[in-house]
C-alpha cells in the first residue's frame, strides 16, 4: 500500500472558486450517486481536492470526511496536492530503475526541494513518479509536460529544468 502525501502548500481558493463549487453542490446533493460528480466538479474547478473542499463536500452530502477522503483516494483521476505549472515525472519501470532512475528522482526532490508527489511552494513543479512511458530504449526517462527526456545522468537535469524555471534550482 503506498503513502498518502498531503501538500506542505496552503489551501488559497478564491470567492469565485467557492461561489461555483457551491451551485454545482446544490445542484448535485439531491441526486443519486451525485458524490462522485461533485468531486470530479471539486477538482476542476481548484485543481485538487484540498481538505477544505473534501470537507464542505461531505457536509453537504451530509457523508463522513472519511467516506469522501476514502472515495478521493481510491480513484487515480483525483488528486489531494495541487499540480504544479510543470509536471515532472520519473520512470521507475524496470528498464528506466536498473539504467538509474531512482538515482534521478533523488537528485530532482533535491534540486526542487520537494519529495515524489508534492509540488513546489511556487507551484512551478510537481514531481512524481510513474511506471513505464514506453521509451524503454531511452532508459532512465523523464518527462516534463508531455516532453521526453531520455538516457539521462543526473549532471543533466539543471540544463533541463533551466527550460522550465531556472531561479527554482537549488545546487
Amino acid at each position: 500500500m503506498s503513502k498518502i502525501k498531503l501538500t506542505k502548500v496552503p489551501f488559497i481558493g478564491t470567492e469565485e472558486q467557492a461561489a461555483k463549487l457551491d451551485a454545482k453542490l446544490a445542484e448535485l446533493k439531491e441526486l443519486p450517486g451525485g458524490l462522485m460528480p461533485a468531486l470530479q466538479t471539486a477538482q476542476e474547478i481548484y485543481g485538487y481536492l484540498p481538505i477544505e473542499v473534501q470537507s464542505k463536500i461531505a457536509d453537504t452530502f451530509k457523508v463522513s470526511l472519511e467516506e469522501v477522503f476514502g472515495i478521493a483516494t481510491f480513484y487515480s483521476l483525483f488528486t489531494l496536492n495541487p499540480r504544479g505549472k510543470n509536471q515532472v515525472s520519473v520512470c521507475l519501470g524496470t528498464a528506466c530503475y536498473v539504467k538509474g532512475s531512482g538515482e534521478i528522482l533523488e537528485k530532482l526532490e533535491e534540486k526542487l526541494g520537494v519529495d515524489a508527489g508534492e509540488c513546489t511552494l511556487d507551484g512551478c513543479f510537481s514531481l512524481v513518479e510513474t511506471r513505464c512511458v514506453g521509451c524503454c530504449g531511452l532508459a532512465p526517462v523523464v518527462t516534463i509536460n508531455g516532453n521526453v527526456y531520455g538516457k539521462l545522468t543526473p549532471d543533466q537535469l539543471d540544463g533541463i529544468l533551466a527550460e522550465y524555471k531556472p531561479s527554482n534550482l537549488k545546487n
